[in-house]
């Protein structure tokens, strides 16, 4: 693997400076080392794998902190599976290092989405969620993007409501006044406002934060 040239971390960190979460979506995260010589596997939580396959830097959360890595090689294995190969990064020592960091690119590389039926997770944040029987319910605080099922997370009432992402509940997106237009299944708010002993639906899967490229397509 190559060597940039003078500090290998210099350009890195002046550009993390200027990057923050807010100004990106994550696009996945590194699961493990690949080999002896520094490459490790990124798992792509995104609908289209594929489309990052020229992909030349990525930013990596670091203690907290973006960092651009620079990429040597990637090969997208196994649908949603990437070997990557980054620059700097020669030994198993300096891989592993980078194990369950998350990947992110910025926000501006994404591609506007018009169609009012489809929607980045990261977007519909702060939005006002409108029942076609309730009317205006409450606001969007996250997305939990889970294996089974990706919920909504809305406040309503003070308590935490989990809404199902699929075509059947999730309508349309209003982005000119920023609200969310669904129809909630019979029952569902009184499941959250019975006694905080009952138990609630789990939840074992990371936020709109983590993996804000996924939109709605059901």
């Amino acid at each position: 693997m190559s060597n940039a040239g003078g500090n290998p971390h210099s350009r890195r960190l002046s550009t993390a400076f200027r990057m923050t979460k807010d100004d990106c979506y994550q696009v996945g995260h590194i699961t493990k080392t690949h080999g002896v010589s520094g490459e490790l596997v990124l798992f792509l939580d995104v609908d289209n794998p594929s489309e990052y396959a020229d992909l030349e830097s990525v930013l990596l959360e670091v203690k907290g902190e973006l960092i651009p890595y620079f990429i040597e090689s990637i090969a997208i294995v196994k649908g949603s599976r990437a070997i990557i190969a980054f620059e700097d990064i020669d030994t198993i020592e300096q891989a592993e290092r980078l194990i369950n960091c998350g990947a992110f690119l910025p926000l501006e590389e994404l591609e506007p989405i018009t169609d009012e039926t489809r929607f980045y997770f990261h977007e519909i944040v702060g939005y006002q969620v409108v029942d076609a029987n309730e009317g205006e319910l409450g606001i969007v605080r996250g997305v939990y993007a889970m294996n089974a099922q990706d919920l909504i997370a809305m406040d309503y009432q003070g308590k935490e409501v989990l809404i199902p992402i699929n075509s059947d509940i999730v309508r349309t997106i209003d982005r000119a006044t920023q609200k969310l237009n669904v129809a909630l299944p019979d029952g569902l708010l009184a499941i959250y406002m019975e006694d905080d002993s009952k138990q609630k639906p789990e939840i074992d899967g990371d936020t709109a934060e983590l993996s804000p490229d996924d939109t709605d397509e059901d």
